[in-house]
């Protein structure tokens, strides 16, 4: 990418608004302001003076007065970048601002605080950002349907321009986080994701994670719904959000805290997270932990059994509801092409292993409070239902056999995963 003139109109602040537990309307939290490279927060006295207050998250962003610095290493507070744009949302936005130019131009020219202001509203978690600290002003545009929405995003991922209705029409997936190209819908009283395949893409991915999503429910892991729909000639994927429910007033949202803010990291030091870390936070900060350990286990091994690599901690979260913190459901659980057989998990698995294999799952156990015997019986468990379901599901998908091949030998019970551990678990 070559860069571009600098942020010269970059703004200096902005306001943070949040939906309390319960609440149907946001109120303003507090003030994210510049200081060099680095973002400051300050709760605002008003909320610090509410009964229902509660800490945007805790220990990074407790209830005082004054400035709070990001931790050491983080340019902002890790609970309030997880409601930032990633890769997506800003190619979005630099469309959006660049026009034919924006395809080329480096994500880096616009600072956190454009992105914070320029995304949609209606943004993952119970959180917003705002130009005022006394009135707010969602950024909602009006609905398009999904042929509408798969055209504009084709014209992002080619630097075309958009027209002034698609340019709306793609507003909504701006906020969201990850690389491939999603929106926000609605579906009657139902929020979803709308995920859409990508013009790089080398193999069907939104199948693919179709078909994960739909093994992973029926090995009873706590799993996103999820369905399959075809529009203009491709597959789209519409994932539920679970951020989100419907009173007979108005929508709530849930506060969400990612695993990569619970543990202090920001993406240039994700290789640094851990699931044994994880199961370390799970056990003195999560409820129900024994249960959520045992719920987090089955996530990984079903991730290496389907060949889902891109398991960074980006795509772990936690409810947060002032106090407490609870596993949410799974999501992004999108098989990964390989070149060979050898392949490694985003998350460190037991020690500094990574490698993609049931070996290092059975070795990481006694972190999950499992014994040898739980642990082979979870994995045996996964394996029985991915072979058992897997014709089902295929069909479900409406797979070629080229996609059968591809997803059965070369993604799911890859020979590779096998390798180190009894043959009694094949």
């Amino acid at each position: 990418m070559t860069s571009d003139r600098p942020d010269t109109d970059a703004p200096e602040e902005a306001y943070v608004w949040i939906w309390l537990p319960g609440a149907t309307a946001p109120v303003i939290a507090g003030r994210l302001a510049r200081d060099g490279e680095r973002l400051i927060f300050n709760y605002g006295q008003s909320y610090l003076d509410r009964n229902d207050r509660i800490p945007i998250y805790e220990p990074e962003l407790p209830l005082r007065g004054g400035a709070i610095a990001p931790e050491a290493g983080l340019s902002m507070a890790g609970c309030l970048r997880d409601a930032a744009p990633d890769a997506w949302g800003r190619r979005v936005i630099l469309n959006r601002t660049f026009g034919r130019r924006g395809n080329d131009v480096d994500t880096a020219v616009l600072g956190e605080l454009t992105y914070l202001l320029r995304s949609g509203s209606d943004r993952i978690g119970a959180l917003d950002f705002q130009h005022s600290p006394s009135e707010y002003v969602p950024r909602a545009v009006p609905t398009a349907t999904l042929e509408e929405l798969q055209s504009a995003v084709e014209k992002v991922e080619n630097g075309v321009p958009l027209t002034p209705d698609l340019d709306q029409a793609l507003f909504h997936g701006t906020s969201l986080g990850g690389a491939r190209p999603k929106v926000m819908i609605q579906d009657g009283d139902t929020k979803m994701i709308a995920k859409f395949s990508s013009s790089t893409d080398t193999y069907n991915v939104v199948k693919a994670e179709y078909v994960a999503m739909r093994l992973a429910a029926k090995a009873g892991l706590d799993v996103a719904p999820v369905r399959l729909e075809r529009v203009a000639g491709k597959d789209v994927l519409l994932v539920e959000r679970f951020d989100r429910a419907r009173t007979k007033d108005d929508w709530t949202r849930k506060a969400m805290i990612s695993a990569l803010t619970l543990f202090g990291l920001d993406e240039m030091m994700a290789r640094y997270a851990s699931y044994e870390d994880l199961a370390e936070i799970i056990r003195h900060r999560f409820t129900s932990p024994r249960a959520t350990l045992h719920e987090l286990y089955g996530r990984l091994v079903f991730n290496v059994l389907c060949g889902n690599t891109d398991d960074h901690a980006r795509n772990h979260a936690g409810f947060w509801d002032g106090k407490h913190l609870t596993l949410t459901p799974a999501y992004d659980i999108c098989p990964q092409s390989r070149t060979g057989n050898v392949a490694s998990q985003a998350m460190l698995i037991v020690g500094d292993k990574r490698t993609s294999t049931l070996a290092a799952c059975l070795e990481a156990a006694p972190s999950f409070q499992l014994s040898e015997r739980a642990s082979k019986d979870i994995i045996a468990r996964q394996i029985s239902t991915i072979r058992n379901g897997w014709d089902d599901i295929c069909r479900e998908a409406a797979l070629t056999e080229v996609e059968r091949n591809l997803f059965g030998q070369r993604m799911f019970l890859n020979d590779y995963i096998f390798e180190g551990t009894a043959e009694d678990l094949w």
